[in-house]
């Protein structure tokens, strides 16, 4: 326990984005909490089942000297070397030029990844992500690359990028909806609405759903196809009152957790909303939410000051020894990319498929949160995006 006390603190407002490549920087956080089985007192709970909660949420958690993988439950143990080959397929990862998603990036091209689309908006950090790959890892997986640049709250140019990434490819069979916003203060995008939720619901939302014929046609094939969302245990933090009924459920600032909360909370909803209508026809597409844990990142290191100016010194110094590096943080994430089996699940570092929050597992709030999706990007859009072939109700 002693390991925790110095912890706790900063453990409230803590990122899940790694730095990437040594120069390079990742662009989002994912805040987390201590995880909570159910609640228990010293009369309630044996002392095993206390441990067992402390050790399960130091490996979903922690990293570098902590040994996490170690201490999750045999079951839920994963290491990025029991990624499979993965030799003919073709992914997509969103932010994969930095951070968590290098880490993804990364581990695809080792095991063989035959073409990946990376989608980010910085040129210079996407240059240097594939320079790094050139130099540890030849021009042979260099050349597996596309970069496309592409602002998730642009949604007519997320569509146009979907389009792109189809022309270009004859299957697709992993989709890494990794980029994100973390913990900042409250903006309004050029949508109208929370600019956190723009860039981890809305954008990846417009994303997926253009991708869809291609995911769906190389499912048909007989070949398994996985969707990632990148959550976080920080969907705790999402108002209770959440009902996403209106434009103003996603547009009203409930202060910067609150906002990245409730970001986190439509990322395991829409996994959920995918696997009851998408899984439910098409078997071998999978989709699945993930928590990547406290990991070295921009947003834990500058971005967090913004939101929290006395605050956030806890998360960039308290922290600092205890985080994970990109790799340990994209380990979840690569499990559900290439290994999950099953769809709808909420997975924590390293595997391990935990419960989240009750509002998490409201499918009638799912519904209602992709009903108002659809209506705001087919309003915001003009229409343009629902002509094109954004089928949110299309499965």
């Amino acid at each position: 326990m002693a390991v925790l006390r110095p912890l706790r603190a900063a453990l409230r407002i803590c990122s899940h984005r790694p730095s990437v490549k040594p120069n390079t920087l990742a662009p989002s956080v994912h805040l987390v909490t201590v995880r909570q089985q159910q609640p228990f007192s010293a009369s309630s709970r044996p002392a095993a089942g206390v441990m067992e909660t402390v050790k399960n949420t130091i490996a979903e958690n922690l990293g570098k000297v902590v040994p996490g993988n170690e201490m999750a439950p045999k079951e839920g143990q994963f290491s990025l070397d029991q990624v499979p080959d993965l030799s003919g397929k073709v992914a997509v990862v969103t932010g994969g030029s930095e951070g968590i998603g290098y880490g993804c990036t990364q581990t695809l091209l080792k095991h063989n990844i035959s073409k990946l689309f990376i989608l980010s908006m910085g040129k210079d950090i996407a240059s240097d992500a594939i320079n790094a790959i050139r130099e540890e890892m030849g021009e042979e997986a260099a050349q597996k690359v596309e970069w496309i640049q592409c602002d998730l709250t642009d949604w007519e140019a997320v569509a146009k990028a979907a389009f792109h990434i189809s022309e270009k490819t004859d299957r697709l069979d992993i989709l890494i909806n990794n980029a994100g916003r973390g913990i900042m203060s409250y903006q309004v995008d050029g949508n109208g609405i929370d600019r956190s939720m723009s860039v981890n619901h809305f954008g990846p939302v417009i994303l997926t759903s253009h991708l869809l014929p291609k995911l769906k046609e190389t499912a048909k094939q007989g070949n398994k196809v996985r969707i990632v969302l990148l959550a976080s245990n920080a969907h705790q933090n999402a108002p209770k009152d959440t009902k996403f009924e209106s434009l103003e459920d996603v547009k009203k600032d409930v202060g910067p957790q609150g906002n990245y909360g409730r970001t986190k909370l439509a990322a395991i909803l829409y996994a959920r909303y995918l696997a009851r209508h998408l899984t439910a026809n098409y078997p071998n597409i999978l989709a699945n939410a993930t928590h990547p844990g406290v990991v070295e990142t921009r947003q834990s290191t500058e971005h967090i000051l913004d939101a929290y100016p006395l605050g956030g010194y806890a998360v960039k110094y308290g922290l600092a020894p205890f985080k994970k590096d990109q790799f340990e943080g994209a380990v979840s994430t690569m499990y559900a990319a290439t290994t999950a089996e099953e769809s709808g699940k909420y997975i924590c570092p390293p595997a391990m498929v935990e419960q989240p929050t009750a509002l998490a597992l409201d499918d009638e709030l799912g519904e209602k949160l992709m009903d108002l999706t659809w209506k705001i990007v087919k309003e915001k859009t003009k229409g343009a995006s629902a002509e094109k072939g954004c089928p949110f109700k299309e499965f």
